[in-house]
């Protein structure tokens, strides 16, 4: 019975459940990628010329070598990779920074005292530290 709770402890924790959640949506999300790549993005390079790698082949002894598949796949990768970089990463980094410059910098709640350069409140008039009189803020 030990064993057993120690899986069942394993598997709810929540490291484990959001990783599961990752794939899940990730695995949706990658037939929503590969239909923008083979339905929109890749007819539009096609449109000057149609080109099909996938039927060039060669043999060497019994074995046969299907390299046009092989650059497909490279021409597939990298079509996927640049829309994803330019829909997804990229505005998610502007949109990023555009939160960070709406987000205000709180003003300033303590003064350096000139005396002993200790940090003092603003509204003080007196330091703390080394009990100088100091000039209204």
């Amino acid at each position: 019975m030990g064993m057993f709770d120690d899986f069942k402890a394993f598997i709810t924790k929540g490291n484990v459940l959001d990783l599961a959640v990752a794939v899940v949506i990730g695995l949706a999300f990658q037939a929503v990628i590969n239909a923008m790549v083979v339905d929109v993005i890749t007819p539009l390079i096609s449109i000057p010329g149609s080109h099909d790698f996938t039927t060039y082949t060669f043999k060497i002894g019994g074995g046969t070598f299907l390299y046009g598949a092989f650059i497909t796949a490279i021409i597939n990768f990298i079509l996927v990779a640049l829309v994803v970089f330019f829909l997804l990463v990229r505005p998610a980094e502007l949109a990023a920074k555009r939160r960070a410059a709406k987000q205000a910098v709180a003003p300033p709640t303590t003064r350096d005292c000139p005396f002993c350069l200790s940090k003092v409140p603003i509204p003080a008039t007196r330091c703390a530290f080394c009990t100088s009189t100091l000039t209204p803020a």
